[in-house]
């Protein structure tokens, strides 16, 4: 009998060195709802910036493929150009072409380009990512797991968005309200960030001049 037991507990050993050492994350299913109804789901509260600094967000990383030596700014303008850029050791990128859909604009070089936050860093550390990891802080500088995280836009356009919410700046080219502010919003409830008063008044105003505007999004990992 004591061999059987040892026989036994050996067997089990034996079963438990072959299971992964991690089970990974569950995946969350992607929800689409009416704009109306996801600003509703943002959870409200009032915003600090009190201890905000850029660089507790690391970017740009090594980006989604640390092989192809190209950083997160690189693999978005490489995946959004309209005309692809040639890509010369380094990851230096020449020519190409993009569509900047703040101000409807033609860009090239890809130096023109800035890579923007949805919501920008400042924002987020407001809305919550102050209490999060260094680890989720760099996943949320770096996000390309959803297509509205992070978007090549006009430097111009850019940088007179700064870190203003929807209650403070759209985008120049006033056709694309609805679309931005989905965007907007899908962030957001992608990283579970909360909103002010004054932002979701902003967005309840918009999304009832946007009637048929829906929101998609992930909850990240």
């Amino acid at each position: 009998m004591l061999t059987l037991t040892v026989v036994v507990r050996g067997l089990a050993a034996a079963s438990l060195a072959i299971l992964p050492l991690t089970i990974p994350a569950p995946a969350h299913a992607a929800e689409t709802l009416p704009l109306a109804e996801a600003v509703t789901s943002l959870p409200v509260d009032s915003e600090s910036r009190d201890g905000y600094n850029r660089d507790a967000f690391r970017h740009w990383n090594t980006g989604d493929d640390p092989s192809d030596g190209c950083n997160t700014r690189a693999e978005v303008l490489l995946s959004e150009a309209v005309e692809p850029p040639l890509v010369e050791p380094g990851c230096r990128l020449t020519g190409g072409r993009w569509w900047s859909y703040y101000d409807q604009m033609w860009v090239t070089p890809a130096s023109g380009l800035d890579i923007d936050h949805m919501v920008p860093l400042a924002e987020s550390w407001d809305s919550g990512a102050s209490a999060w990891t260094a680890q989720r802080r760099e996943a949320y500088a770096n996000d390309q797991g959803a297509q509205a995280s992070l978007v090549a836009v006009t430097a111009r356009s850019n940088r007179s968005k700064a870190d203003q919410d929807p209650a403070e700046w759209l985008p120049p080219a006033a056709g694309v309200h609805c679309r931005y502010v989905a965007e907007w919003v899908a962030t957001k409830l992608r990283w579970s960030l909360t909103a002010d008063e004054a932002e979701v008044t902003a967005l309840r105003e918009m999304a009832a001049d946007c009637p048929d505007q829906t929101v998609t999004y992930e909850l990240a990992p």
